[in-house]
């Protein structure tokens, strides 16, 4: 019998295997057991092949390959490649030693060549999970993979070089340590800049404000007032992801099969699901359970376009994620946490037809109809928004286009650059909490970092008279108020602050 180290997903995780192997007497036969899924089973067609095309004798006797844990189910073609080398070292002369040293992965062809699989760069955290320090990966994930903590990482393109590099007859790629530096969205002049918007300086100004402490955001305005084109601006507002947040996205990707060859993710990705999302596939699913539009939208930005067009059950799948930044899937055959701290951008129209305010086109929709409209959107989660903003129709004046060079609308690299410095703050004033942006800020520490003077109390308390706040949105106003300073370089919060936070609830008024 012979053991070898594979993986496979749980999750975002991966989950290390041990693939035994008893190549004993009796009838051919081939089984695979230990609650592999169909995938698995179909491995045994493409293991023969491969063997029968490397020029590799097949044991002739009954193979048995056990996956073990049972208990844990296994999905996918990433065990292709431990189960073929257990098979092949009960006839070729493979040291237990190396065998029982390094965690492989890899999908095999028919020819023996290796393919890559999904989910590298989680599978690979497996390895410390079994005390591995070696892992073998298919060459077209070597940089996906490269960045598994306390494990050398090396690339084979086929199942015989694999096995002289385990002889110690062959040498595989190895990954340099520290070489996945993974692309940065470029900000070239082809990247949606903020100066293309035309007007709208207050949305501007919330766009600024949502991006310097993480806020969410909801635009309310008339279809063309460009609401759309402000939100698919904001990822260039955004710095890049440290270390631990690249390292993050870049697995749920990786799981999620939309990684796009990048080795790491360093800018903040950015999510827009159309409203006809089902459940599963905003919050997570499917079998085996799968990271959804929440997850992959995980320190970056989730774009609702028409917010009171989804579900009302999609959108009220949110409102934990937005208070936790996880959601939690409980299903029949496994229950998993994944990771969902994400920036929520939504827009809608004001009414049904879109023009209920405007001076330019006459409203078709009566007030029932506004206010069933309206109603798609409860209260509890309307709290979890930090900024509602009116996007009004955009001037006459301001529509037509002009030459870049004559455009004196704000760039976004100037933008940013205030942003930037406004996070570098938070993250200075935070250096010693699990958090660095003032929307983590939890309520047990509003009464230090947002303290209020007498006027400021005043200001607050009229608010919550006229607009009828909940206490989450008082704290949510403190935090985008606490935002502001930190845009105006300011240690306190000014009256100023506080009354551009309050207004930027228009949704509360009653």
């Amino acid at each position: 019998m012979t053991r070898v180290w594979g993986a496979t997903l749980y999750g975002i995780e991966g989950r290390p295997v041990s693939v035994e192997v008893d190549a004993g007497r009796g009838l051919p036969s081939f089984q695979i057991v230990g609650q592999g899924d169909r995938v698995v089973s179909e491995s045994r067609d493409r293991i023969r092949a491969a063997f029968r095309q490397s020029g590799l004798e097949f044991p002739p006797g009954r193979v048995t390959v056990n996956l073990a844990p049972s208990e844990i189910p296994k999905a996918g073609s990433a065990l292709d490649l431990p189960i073929a080398v257990a098979i092949a070292a009960a006839r070729e002369p493979v040291e237990f030693d190396a065998l029982a040293s390094v965690l492989l992965l890899g999908e095999l062809g028919l020819d023996g060549t290796l393919r890559a699989v999904r989910g590298a760069a989680a599978l690979t955290s497996a390895a410390p999970l079994a005390g591995l320090q070696r892992v073998v990966v298919p060459l077209a994930n070597l940089d996906e993979a490269a960045g598994c903590p306390g494990a050398r990482v090396f690339g084979a393109e086929t199942l015989t070089g694999v096995l002289g590099w385990l002889q110690e007859k062959d040498e595989l790629v190895l990954a340099a340590p520290g070489a996945r530096t993974g692309p940065e969205a470029p900000r070239g002049p082809d990247e949606p800049d903020l100066a293309d918007v035309r007007g709208q300086p207050g949305a501007r100004r919330a766009l600024e404000i949502a991006a310097a402490g993480r806020h969410n955001l909801l635009m309310v305005g008339p279809p063309g007032s460009g609401k759309t084109l402000l939100a698919r601006r904001l990822p260039g507002l955004l710095p890049d992801l440290d270390d631990a947040e690249a390292r993050e996205a870049t697995r749920i990707h990786s799981v999620a099969g939309t990684l796009g060859g990048a080795a790491l993710l360093r800018r903040p990705p950015f999510r827009a699901p159309h409203h006809t999302t089902s459940d599963a596939g905003m919050t997570g699913g499917g079998r085996p359970l799968r990271p959804g539009e929440i997850s992959l939208a995980h320190r970056g930005v989730l774009f609702l376009d028409e917010l009171p067009e989804f579900r009302r059950p999609v959108l009220e799948a949110l409102r934990q994620p937005l208070e936790e930044g996880a959601v939690r899937l409980v299903r029949a055959g496994a229950a998993l946490d994944l990771p969902a701290r994400f920036q929520l951008v939504a827009a809608m129209n004001p009414c049904p037809c879109g023009y209920h305010g405007d001076e330019r086109h006459e409203c078709q929709c009566d007030d029932p109809a506004i206010a069933r409209y309206r109603r798609k959107l409860s209260g509890p989660l309307l709290d979890r928004i930090d900024l509602h903003v009116p996007v009004p129709p955009v001037p006459v004046g301001d529509v037509l286009p002009t030459r870049r060079a004559d455009n004196t609308n704000e760039r976004s690299a100037s933008v940013a650059a205030r942003v930037l410095a406004a996070r570098e703050r938070q993250a200075l004033r935070y250096a010693d909490r699990p958090f660095l942006t003032n929307a983590e800020l939890p309520p047990a520490d509003l009464a230090r970092v947002c303290a209020l003077d007498r006027e400021c109390r005043t200001l607050l308390e009229r608010a919550l008279e006229t607009l009828g706040l909940s206490m989450r949105a008082v704290t949510r106003v403190l935090r985008v108020a606490r935002s502001i300073a930190d845009l105006a370089a300011d240690d306190a919060i000014e009256p100023s602050h506080l009354a551009e936070a309050i207004g930027c609830r228009s949704l509360d008024e009653r």
